[in-house]
């Protein structure tokens, strides 16, 4: 979620309905209970020069994919949520939280063949509509697309130090900030990761959910850093379980690492290593 954009079906069903057929709808429609709440956002699509775009009823993106390109990421702060793969090249079990458009769970699934590769999500709509519109597999030995709730799955001890990498992307209609983002909440996090196990969370970076954000994270991990904001404010945060050093011998083995992962996957690493970089000495 990081670009706000009016979706076709907002646009569409903002614009006035002839009076016949407004009086037809209200005598076919059954009167709904007067504190009727969905329990869920609706679910729309848009399109825009071949990328598919998904909402939740507001002009906020959910996700995206370019239609000829599905297993690509195409938003950048979709791709720098895979930073991890500076530090793990060969992942055996990676989770998702949090679906949106599958774009990193189908991702995880092409390029790491013997991994192990997990999604939670809450709304079944969503998970329907990526089935259909975003080429998300079925579920097989190695994809598990699970209707849950995230915070349900980080609390289950089965989980805890089962995952080298976790991502979180946890939004709703509204963008306000992740819909879980407490201490206890990065705590049970970090209890799913194994030892070496690296957290991505998307958060906006001028929005007062994000020092929130980020001082729950510090409580539950070793230690926490930022990539430079994105688009119209995402920052991704990186959350390790053990403290990594971040001197210029290292900063040197992820620049030749960050060459790997640009040329097996067209990812841009590079960019990653320069943005903690520059993190860290501001």
């Amino acid at each position: 979620m990081l670009i706000k954009r009016k979706s076709i079906e907002k646009e569409e069903s903002s614009r006035p309905a002839k009076a016949a057929v407004k009086t037809a709808a209200r005598k076919l429609a059954p009167e709904k209970p007067a504190r009727y709440k969905p329990r869920f956002a609706p679910v729309t699509l848009s399109e825009q020069e071949g990328v598919r775009y998904l909402h939740f009823g507001t002009e906020w993106v959910q996700g995206a994919m370019r239609i000829r390109k599905p297993d690509w990421p195409e938003l950048e702060y979709a791709q720098q949520m895979m930073a991890w793969m500076l530090w793990n090249a060969e992942p055996r079990h990676i989770a998702q939280l949090g679906l949106g458009t599958a774009t990193l769970t189908k991702f995880c699934y092409k390029t790491f063949p013997e991994a192990q590769v997990t999604a939670v999500e809450l709304n079944p709509h969503v998970i329907a509509i990526c089935q259909g519109m975003f080429k998300l597999p079925p579920n097989d030995a190695r994809l598990h697309v699970l209707e849950m709730d995230a915070l349900d799955f980080v609390n289950d001890a089965a989980n805890h130090g089962t995952f080298d990498a976790l991502q979180v992307d946890l939004y709703d209609a509204t963008a306000r900030g992740p819909v879980l983002d407490s201490a206890e909440f990065y705590a049970a996090c970090a209890a799913c990761l194994a030892d070496d196990g690296i957290l991505t969370v998307n958060l906006f970076g001028d929005h007062p959910s994000y020092a929130k954000n980020i001082k729950a994270m510090k409580y539950a991990f070793a230690q926490v850093v930022s990539l430079p904001e994105v688009h119209d404010g995402n920052v991704v945060a990186l959350a390790f379980k053990r403290a990594h050093k971040f001197d210029p011998s290292t900063l040197a083995a992820l620049e030749a690492r960050a060459k790997e992962i640009h040329e097996q996957t067209r990812l841009p690493a590079k960019s990653w290593v320069k943005g903690l970089a520059a993190s860290l000495d501001s």
